[in-house]
């Protein structure tokens, strides 16, 4: 993919003083990709989930920088990257290639790839696919390893399968950014202020396919599109020997379980397990922060 690079549009007042950060466009085949671009050192990729944006990062980022140079793109539909109007859009491998092609046009090396939530596995999968850029890995409340078989997903994403109701779900009432609270270790970790930060990409019913969409990519069978991509990127994580660490929401409704599989299959990670929720960016930036930190001077 051939990429060139532009300003970031400004951002409101209230907003622009949250992520007081460098942030850059790549243009990558037509398709724009807003990401913050901060700090000196080695390089850091930082890759949010579903329905986030980097403004999830701008703790961790805070306490990162100057030491390391951080890129936290917006996925495709989210942010302030482009948004496609259409669920079916959103598919792992186009997330995965658009983040690949952002860190080729970047030329960054000895790089340590972070991801939560759907980050996880689009971090990773850079790893899996450009393995001689990669010097370590951190993963926090995601699912990086092959799928177990037979699949079985989740109440949330059985709902997101079903035709009309959950693009009403999804797009009229913004789910579930509402609710983000309630997968919290505390819930007033993202309080008013935080969710209308998060909702601010979305106010507009036509730019909200995102969340419905990566809710869509858990696989549900063998010929699901995301089945042979994360097979691809477990089996690279279970490969990895570099320096990693492993940061847990211990109060994860939806992913706190999955940590005793990573530990198994990562083995020579760093284990860190705060009392947090699901998107611990928000309740233990700085356990994060040293993690990262930690595996980036990790030799």
């Amino acid at each position: 993919m051939d990429a060139t690079f532009e300003e970031a549009p400004p951002l409101p007042s209230w907003l622009a003083v949250e992520l007081p950060f460098r942030r850059r466009m790549a243009v990558i085949d037509g398709v724009r990709v807003h990401f913050v671009d901060e700090g000196n050192g080695p390089p850091v990729l930082l890759v949010h989930g579903n329905p986030t944006w980097c403004y999830l990062w701008r703790k961790v980022i805070h306490q990162v920088t100057p030491g390391v140079r951080v890129i936290a793109p917006d996925l495709v539909g989210l942010g302030l990257s482009d948004k496609p109007r259409r669920p079916a859009a959103h598919q792992l491998e186009m997330h995965l290639e658009t983040i690949r092609a952002l860190v080729r046009a970047l030329d960054l090396r000895d790089l340590t790839v972070v991801g939560q939530d759907w980050g996880g596995p689009v971090a990773a999968g850079v790893g899996a696919r450009e393995p001689d850029r990669v010097h370590g890995v951190v993963f926090a409340n995601t699912a990086v390893l092959p799928p177990r078989r037979p699949f079985r997903t989740k109440g949330f994403h059985r709902f997101s399968q079903l035709p009309v109701v959950s693009d009403l779900v999804f797009r009229g009432l913004n789910f579930p950014l509402p609710v983000l609270d309630r997968v919290q270790g505390d819930r007033s970790s993202i309080g008013r202020a935080e969710k209308r930060a998060y909702r601010w990409p979305l106010r507009r019913i036509r730019d909200r396919a995102a969340p419905l969409g990566l809710a869509r990519m858990v696989p549900d069978g063998e010929d699901h599109p995301s089945a042979a991509v994360l097979d691809e990127v477990g089996a690279w994580v279970e490969g990895f020997r570099g320096p990693a660490a492993l940061v847990w929401g211990s109060r994860d409704p939806i992913l706190g379980r999955a940590l005793r599989r990573l530990r198994e299959g990562i083995p020579q990670a760093q284990v860190v397990e705060p009392q947090a929720g699901h998107f611990l960016q928000e309740e233990v930036p700085e356990e994060l922060a040293a993690a990262i930190l930690g595996v980036v001077e990790n030799t």
